[in-house]
């Protein structure tokens, strides 16, 4: 027979916090401190916000050409393998939290498409909320899986911490 009472470890195990919630908090606390203790604005011009955006930006498409061209940066797998990197070229985004200058990956062919900021887009909605979510959430492959996702296509892609990308696809 089972009992609808709840038992006093399941009541104190239920007003504790959340433990991903903590770490929310925790990493937020570091970033606001860190930015306050170098003179570093969370908005505006070279706010935390901007570097964070550029940040995530340029790990995701980095993570997209080593998808497409198969091989890591770096890795002599990719010596003379056919289509291989060839620099980045400047680009500058417009988002929510002001314009926002990338580099944009190259392949030799002119053949790599980036998903996450496609050829001739220069305005991401969303990104600054992205990016909020993301850092707070401590940057774990689910919750990147989870919010980073091609505005007008509706495809995501996923991006693991230690720079790995894994193909995209819709979900």
């Amino acid at each position: 027979m089972t009992s609808n009472n709840v038992t006093e470890a399941e009541s104190v195990k239920a007003t504790e916090p959340d433990p991903a919630k903590r770490v929310d908090d925790q990493l937020i606390d570091e970033l606001v401190g860190r930015a306050q203790a170098e003179g570093l604005q969370l908005t505006g011009e070279g706010g935390l916000l901007q570097q964070l955006t550029k940040w995530l930006l340029e790990s995701a498409l980095e993570g997209e050409i080593t998808d497409r061209l198969g091989y890591d940066k770096h890795d002599p797998a990719g010596k003379n393998g056919g289509n291989s990197r060839n620099g980045t070229r400047a680009k500058t985004v417009l988002t929510d939290v002001g314009p926002v200058e990338i580099a944009v990956p190259r392949d030799r062919e002119g053949s790599f498409e980036p998903k996450i900021v496609k050829k001739r887009q220069k305005r991401l909605p969303g990104v600054d909320e992205m990016v909020i979510s993301l850092s707070a959430k401590g940057l774990t492959t689910g919750e990147v899986q989870a919010q980073v996702a091609d505005p007008e296509g509706g495809e995501r892609a996923v991006i693991t911490l230690d720079g790995k990308y894994l193909p995209t696809k819709p979900f």
